[in-house]
């Protein structure tokens, strides 16, 4: 078993998934009134505004290095063909660019190194995997939106947080579909671009980091479901007394 290389990068990467919680976290002290929010909903809208924090700032950027990182390749020859992107299949090229290779791996920004750290448990974040890459894409422009929906009506309380949970059972749904996208065609193609090795890319970077969108959707759609069959019953049970008045 190999052990991580821990660096500034490591910490720095790890330390911003904190500050996001921590703004998540102010923002419900902000916009939730202190004694009147259950606990349940200022959880509710921590994680929905974590969730689109991660969404747009981290995600987001893992977006702009795969459109605007890059690296120029010159023509090639019989005796120096150009490099090839390891991450696409054979004569397929990102954009349709044939004179150059896209992804984190080339960029120079803080956002490229977070990448490259993460890419370190799972290799297909510093290139240009066009599945990931088409997740990212619904998950940054509808799934962000939408948790931000969330929130607002989770801070209106009364009348909006049955708004709150259509939605949040819509982005439930979304994000265990995008996790279930982004990691079976690895495991059925054999895994090989996830590196098990060590504790902290299978534990922290791989397991920890993405089934905390498999847990609390699941939980929230458990939460969902209880609330609409509970309120179908009860619409039932009125409509029964109605007919036999």
């Amino acid at each position: 078993m190999s052990s991580p290389t821990i660096d500034t990068t490591t910490v720095l990467s790890l330390l911003s998934t904190l500050a996001i919680l921590l703004a998540a976290y102010t923002l419900s002290i902000y916009y939730l009134p202190a004694h009147t929010t259950t606990k349940k909903v200022r959880f509710l809208f921590i994680w929905h505004a974590f969730d689109a924090l991660i969404h747009f700032i981290l995600e987001g950027s893992y977006l702009y290095n795969c459109f605007f990182s890059f690296l120029p390749l010159t023509p090639s020859s019989s005796s120096h063909p150009a490099p090839v992107s390891a991450y696409l299949p054979p004569n397929v090229h990102f954009l349709g660019r044939q004179d150059r290779l896209y992804g984190a791996e080339y960029g120079t920004s803080p956002f490229s190194a977070l990448w490259r750290e993460y890419a370190k448990a799972d290799a297909r974040w510093q290139g240009s995997d066009l599945t990931v890459i088409s997740l990212e894409l619904l998950t940054v422009f509808a799934a962000g939106p939408v948790a931000v929906w969330i929130c607002r009506c989770l801070s209106r309380g009364g009348g909006g947080l049955g708004s709150a949970w259509f939605w949040m059972v819509v982005l439930a749904t979304g994000e265990l579909y995008g996790g279930f996208m982004t990691f079976m065609p690895e495991w059925l193609s054999g895994s090989p671009n996830l590196d098990t090795s060590n504790f902290m890319y299978k534990w922290v970077y791989l397991f920890f980091f993405n089934t905390i969108w498999v847990w609390i959707p699941l939980w929230i759609l458990y939460e969902a479901y209880g609330r609409i069959t509970m309120a179908l019953n009860q619409q039932e049970a009125g409509s029964s007394v109605k007919k036999q008045a």
